[in-house]
């Protein structure tokens, strides 16, 4: 697992240590009743986010995570720590990864997090965290690379962070706009998007 890095709402990274490093039901998203953030964990797996390809032939490998200088791009009024637990295509992510990315979330003490993802599995890996208590997850990712111009990678970041703020406990999926519950949602691939399952 790599180093985590906090961050300030001025921009300041202050090395931490490494460390050892929801619920899925048919309701309708729960609003908190104190949707102050003062502190946000975003734990980052790969995914087409960090995406860098290399030649026209779609050589590519998963890079660094961009999320944490997007949002220090965008001057966010909240502190947040970013905790890589893996950079894969999320179509090798294995049932021992998602068991890491949920010890991942166990192990934070915030209880606003967002999870980075690729969307082939985005939905796998969201309803193998339900049932954890005391904290708003949300998974989010980019149908095209942060890096590219155009890349939804910003949009779906800021939907997410508003959730996270918003939702009160539980796991959700922020993409193409809209926040699903991982029970009724499922990823067309045909279309690149995602829709509703009843």
């Amino acid at each position: 697992m790599g180093s985590q890095t906090t961050h300030t709402r001025t921009g300041t990274q202050h090395p931490v240590h490494d460390e050892p490093k929801t619920r899925c039901d048919n309701s309708k998203p729960a609003f908190a009743k104190d949707s102050s953030m003062q502190h946000l964990t975003v734990i980052t797996t790969g995914g087409t986010i960090d995406k860098v390809y290399f030649d026209a032939k779609s050589d590519y490998q998963v890079g660094a995570p961009q999320i944490g200088e997007i949002l220090v791009r965008l001057g966010v009024g909240f502190e947040f720590d970013v905790v890589p637990v893996l950079r894969k295509d999320s179509l090798e992510i294995t049932g021992a990864d998602r068991a890491a990315i949920r010890a991942a979330v166990l192990a934070q003490p915030h209880r606003h997090i967002i999870i980075t993802h690729g969307t082939d599995t985005m939905v796998d890996t969201a309803r193998a965290l339900a049932g954890i208590t005391g904290k708003t997850i949300v998974l989010t990712g980019a149908l095209n690379p942060a890096r590219f111009q155009g890349s939804d990678a910003v949009f779906n970041i800021g939907c997410a962070v508003g959730a996270v703020q918003s939702l009160g406990d539980g796991v959700w999926i922020a993409m193409n706009g809209r926040i699903w519950d991982p029970a009724h949602v499922r990823k067309n691939r045909a279309a690149n998007r995602f829709e509703e399952v009843r």
